[in-house]
């Protein structure tokens, strides 16, 4: 008898644990036959308004009042950046291949051109500019540079990355 209880519970065991995974399959999709079935539409996706074209971040307050003294001393520095940023790649002027400068070197005009002033140089941690001095990008540096004689004030070495 005690066999015959065993039969009959493995078969009640057996019969709930077939019921079961019928039933998980139909809470995951799935229908007889192992073809998956129709699943609901996904919610639909909603309109996102996104940015109405390139808006230029405000500038920070002070960021033109340029020093009209230059205490040459305090700029004369090759510093190695702090951080460095990602702002796509520098090409060289045609013909001049980079390097690396160091204030008090005189960079050729090619390189101070319209195309490597740094105009926000603030977004990237750079001080700024006393009057008559300009940002400029030349390699993974940013130069502060004379604008009437080119030489160089101060290197930020790695500013770019």
């Amino acid at each position: 008898m005690a066999h015959g209880f065993k039969t009959i519970l493995s078969l009640a065991l057996v019969a709930a644990f077939a019921g079961g995974v019928a039933a998980a399959e139909e809470n995951h999709g799935h229908g007889g036959g192992g073809r998956p079935a129709e699943h609901a539409a996904p919610h639909a996706a909603e309109p996102h308004p996104g940015p109405g074209g390139y808006q230029r971040l405000a500038e920070p307050n002070g960021w033109n009042a340029r020093p009209a003294a230059v205490d040459r001393g305090s700029y004369q520095h090759n510093y190695q950046a702090a951080r460095s940023f990602r702002i796509g790649p520098y090409h060289p002027p045609r013909g001049w291949a980079a390097r690396q400068w160091s204030y008090g070197e005189t960079l050729p005009r090619a390189y101070w051109a319209a195309q490597y002033l740094i105009a926000d140089y603030w977004l990237f941690a750079l001080e700024v500019p006393p009057a008559g001095y300009e940002w400029v990008r030349s390699g993974n540096d940013a130069i502060l540079v004379s604008t009437t004689n080119g030489e160089i004030l101060q290197v930020e070495y790695g500013v770019f990355a």
